[in-house]
């Protein structure tokens, strides 16, 4: 059974009758669709492109753009509950959904991720109860803007407000001249300059938080990032004490509750070398670093999204495996320089014990694509990261 009314209660049914929604056709959105319709749901996506991760997996495509009137309508009518799986889907689409079909997150919660200058105003307004602050920041607007900032914000990172991830729409200036420069090439859009910080290590906290506002946390994952994308997620994150951990989750936990938000939503930290913790950045929806929970805790990340759509009760977050999370890029089909593609040794990596491999089903390996992902689970962490270091040296990549 399926309303338009947000507050009404929907009961939900594992049933082949039942459809959930996805606004967006990447793996992200495939990885939900395996979980959904492993708890006997059917999958609709509306994606632009007809030849998609999560398109293979759906039951149902709709190729139409985000904002498409009819495709929007028809969506809503099939389904119970619609979610999205990448932050950029315009959340006026969203809200026009929400009166068909429970959204979630909803429309205001993505708008909140959408725009970094309210991201970080947001931020700011939860500290007095979190206890964490972004990094300081100033918005740009103008380059007399950049005119006024102060001295002590330089050496920087210009970001842009919109549309920016996986390290685009990001620039390091070392003073005023080059935070002009990059502001022209960024061809004036509204930006955020972030003060460069003291860096020990960077985390992100998976958190998921149902509509009878029920939150559950996921343990803290440890990553390392190169040239902006995720390169690899450890958990437990071997540099995070306990104190961290602790105040990384009830940080989370307070920003998932302020937003009233409903899902899962992944909340980036850095952890300064005085131990310091700031707040990065938000996504809402299920994250590249919360991939380990498929395999190394009793319920993925993607089935906690559709707990929270169907309005079920969510589910145990612990994570019974350590893990190790690699991501594969285009790269790997590129050996020394050749600009052939070959296939990488999957069968050499998949005979270390407990490497867990997922493709998402694209065919056209590039430099820098996410293809998929290597968790790697074992008894001990130490044994996780042997078995890790075994696969980078296979791959012919630098652990």
């Amino acid at each position: 059974m399926k309303s338009g009314n947000q507050n009404e209660v929907f009961v939900p049914a594992a049933s082949p009758s039942t459809w959930l929604g996805v606004m967006g056709g990447g793996q992200l959105g495939r990885m939900f669709a395996h979980a959904a319709q492993a708890m006997g749901y059917k999958v609709a996506v509306l994606e632009p492109a007809k030849d998609c991760p999560a398109g293979h997996a759906a039951d149902h495509l709709l190729s139409a753009g985000y904002t498409d009137a009819a495709a929007l309508q028809e969506l809503g009518a099939q389904c119970a509950a619609v979610t999205t799986e990448f932050e950029n889907v315009p959340a006026d689409s969203l809200a026009l959904l929400a009166a068909q079909a429970f959204v979630a997150p909803s429309a205001a919660c993505v708008s909140v991720a959408q725009d970094r200058l309210a991201e970080k105003q947001f931020f700011t307004d939860c500290a007095q109860r979190s206890g964490v602050l972004p990094a300081p920041h100033r918005a740009i607007r103008s380059t007399a803007d950049i005119d006024t900032l102060p001295d002590e914000l330089f050496p920087g990172i210009l970001k842009t407000a919109r549309m920016g991830y996986d390290g685009k729409g990001q620039v390091r200036v070392r003073s005023r001249d080059e935070a002009r420069s990059a502001f022209d090439q960024m061809k004036g859009v509204a930006c955020v300059l972030e003060k460069m910080l003291p860096l020990a290590y960077e985390v992100s906290v998976l958190a998921a938080r149902g509509a009878d506002g029920q939150a559950v946390v996921y343990p803290i994952a440890e990553n390392v990032h190169r040239d902006g994308i995720l390169f690899t997620t450890t958990v437990p994150g071997p540099n995070v004490t306990a104190d961290c951990a602790a105040r990384a989750q009830a940080a989370a936990l307070e920003i998932i509750a302020r937003l009233a938000y409903v899902g899962v939503l992944c909340i980036e930290f850095f952890v300064l070398q005085d131990g310091t913790l700031v707040v990065n950045e938000m996504a809402p929806r299920p994250h590249n670093s919360g991939h380990y929970t498929i395999d190394a805790c009793i319920t993925s990340q993607f089935a906690q999204q559709v707990r929270a759509m169907a309005r079920l009760p969510l589910g145990d977050a612990r994570q019974h495996s350590p893990s190790v999370m690699l991501n594969i890029l285009g790269d790997l089909w590129f050996a020394d320089g050749d600009d052939r593609p070959r296939e990488p040794a999957w069968d050499q990596v998949l005979a270390l014990p407990g490497a867990n491999l997922h493709l998402y089903g694209k065919d056209d390996p590039r430099r820098g694509r996410k293809m998929g992902h290597v968790t790697f689970v074992a008894a001990t962490m130490a044994e996780a990261q042997q078995r890790f270091a075994q696969a980078c040296r296979i791959f012919g990549i630098t652990a």
